[in-house]
Order: structure tokens, then C-alpha cells, then sequence
């Protein structure tokens, strides 16, 4: 499937959904359409049971996102009113990718910076090959970022960390991102592909229920507690102990064989 004019590309097989960043030439970096079809392969991908997992990535290997697409930002962000206005255009887009309720894993080669590291971290797991390189180089552009991004950097890299990384505007390589938390695991380039597709069948075969009830949980952990939804994390979790996949679980588990599990 081809979305924003083929600059955003989404396919699905063995039950591993991929999206595809496809403007190799700007370094995928993010237009206004592009965060639009993002949030459109998004409904399709919730909607579709056959989609179990998600993986982001970028086209080429130079970059995963470079960030937001400069080249709009005379007409789109000149000012804080044009912000506020494309704020409105890329909202839905961002507000879909943070409350997927599937796994996303986002497979990084190359740049990720920007609002392309915000993308990334929306992500539940973040693998990235040894060449990657990250950065939010807000303070070199004179812009901010939103609050709920700066909260997600402080969440996975502690403040003093996010500090250097939004004071300094510079770039960490992979093995930096690594040791901050920024990532969950580092590989060779050649290796990237194939450790993706490995941890996305391995999410692909696990009960999405489970799985679904986990991210729940993992997101209320980090939410203030007036925010939490207690009644919806312990609906999701019986759903799992009701559900034909937990049968499933504890039959395979006796019979000593892989289980085959639904999602129901």
C-alpha cells in the first residue's frame, strides 16, 4: 500500500506489519502528508488482526527519520501561529502512533533525529544498527519541543541525559544511545534486518492479549496516577485469564510444543 503520493509505504506478511519512511532523497525526512498517511497505514494496521506486530522503518541506509522536512517550514512553521496550525496537521498522526495498542518495534539505520527520534521512541522497542546516529537538535533551529516528547526522552534516559541531549543540540552515536537506555540493543548493519524480523516473529507468535495488557500497564506505569486506568488495566488483564489463548498456553506448555495462539 502506497500512502502521502508513495512517500509512506505499508505491507503486512507473517503477521509482522511494515512501514516504510520512503523519501530516501530528503533522508525521510517528515513532510505534512507524510504524518498524515502515517496516521492512516495506523487505522489499517489497528483494524487488521493479521497484522500482530509493526515494525518502522526507514528507506535506504542513510536514515530512519532525519527529522521534520525543513523545507515546509516557511510555509508550515514560520511563526507560533504556523506552528499551532501544523501542530493541528501532524496531531492526529502523532496522537495515533502513541496510543497504538499494538507492539511497535522501529528499526534504526542512520539518522534518527528530530522528530524522527520522537517517532522512534513513540516505538515500544528500538533496535538500531552500530552506524546510526541520534540528536534533537532543537537548540540549533531556535524551535521546542512538545512536552509529551521531552517527557518520553526523560522517561527512557533519565533528565541529566535529556539535558545534554536538548542543551547541546549535537549528536550521541549508537553505542552512546545504547548505554543511555535511549535504544534496546545495537548490531551491525548487516545484521539489522534479520534481528528485527527475529524479535518481530518472536512478538508475531506471543498472545496479543498478553501482549496488549503489558504495553497497558508499561504506559500507566509511566503516567501520572490520576491518569492511570485501573479498571481498563484489570479488564485487560482478565481478559487474558478468560481467553482462549490462555487455555492454549497451558495446553501447549503441558504437551511440551509451541503454542498456537488467536488473539481471543
Amino acid at each position: 500500500m502506497q500512502h502521502a503520493g508513495g512517500k509512506m509505504l505499508a505491507e503486512i506478511a507473517d503477521g509482522i506489519g511494515l512501514i516504510t519512511f520512503n523519501q530516501p532523497e530528503k533522508r525521510n525526512a517528515m513532510s505534512v502528508e507524510m504524518w498524515q498517511g502515517l496516521g492512516e497505514i495506523l487505522d489499517a494496521f489497528a483494524a487488521d488482526p493479521s497484522a500482530r506486530v509493526v515494525v518502522l522503518a526507514g528507506a535506504g541506509e542513510k536514515s530512519f527519520v532525519s527529522g521534520a522536512d525543513i523545507s515546509q517550514f516557511e510555509r508550515n512553521r514560520a511563526n507560533a501561529n504556523a506552528q499551532v496550525e501544523y501542530d493541528r496537521l501532524t496531531s492526529a498522526g502523532r496522537q495515533k502512533l502513541g496510543a497504538f495498542p499494538k507492539p511497535l518495534i522501529a528499526c534504526i539505520r542512520g539518522f534518527c533525529l528530530g522528530g524522527g527520534l520522537g517517532i522512534a521512541m513513540q516505538t515500544d522497542l528500538r533496535i538500531a544498527s552500530s552506524d546510526s546516529e541520534f540528536g534533537i537538535p532543537a537548540a540549533r533551529l531556535g524551535i521546542a519541543y512538545g512536552f509529551e516528547m521531552v517527557r518520553t526522552l526523560v522517561s527512557l534516559v533519565g533528565p541529566a541525559h535529556a539535558r545534554m541531549i536538548l542543551y547541546t543540540g549535537g549528536r550521541i552515536d549508537a553505542a552512546e544511545a545504547l548505554r543511555i537506555g535511549l535504544v534496546n540493543r545495537v548490531v551491525p548493519p548487516a545484521e539489522l534486518a534479520e534481528t528485527v524480523q527475529a524479535l518481530a516473529r518472536t512478538l508475531a507468535e506471543n498472545a496479543p492479549l498478553s501482549i496488549a495488557a503489558s504495553k497497558l500497564a508499561v504506559a500507566a506505569a509511566l503516567q501520572d496516577p490520576v491518569d492511570r486506568d485501573l479498571e481498563g488495566l484489570a479488564h485487560a488483564g482478565a481478559r487474558c485469564f478468560d481467553s482462549a489463548d490462555y487455555r492454549e498456553g497451558r495446553t501447549a506448555f503441558m504437551e511440551k510444543r509451541r503454542p498456537r495462539f488467536t488473539g481471543t
